[in-house]
């Protein structure tokens, strides 16, 4: 999928939550839900290296739609992770 100046972009971050560990399962499940998300929508999505957390850049329709992204993660329902949604404007789009 291409990115077009103008589309409604929102970034996710993840933090840890708590002492619970995410297992291997966690993980598997919550990779298929962002593989699947990215499948029919613009999506960046990784973990950080120097912290326990991540981040996805993806579109969607409004903010709504964005919280609804998140909140459906197995990683997010269960409580390993919290995220924070922000809508950002793109500004610059290199030409390549």
């Amino acid at each position: 999928m291409h990115l077009k100046k103008g589309c409604k972009l929102f970034v996710r971050v993840d933090f840890k939550t708590g002492e619970n560990e995410m297992t291997g399962q966690d993980f598997e499940n919550h990779l298929t839900y962002v593989k699947n998300i990215a499948k029919e929508r613009y999506f960046l999505g990784g973990g950080f290296s120097n912290t326990d957390g991540g981040m996805c850049l993806f579109e969607a329709q409004n903010i709504e739609d964005a919280q609804k992204v998140a909140q459906n993660d197995p990683i997010i329902e269960k409580g390993l992770y919290r995220s924070e949604i922000y809508e950002w404007d793109l500004a610059v789009l290199s030409e390549d």
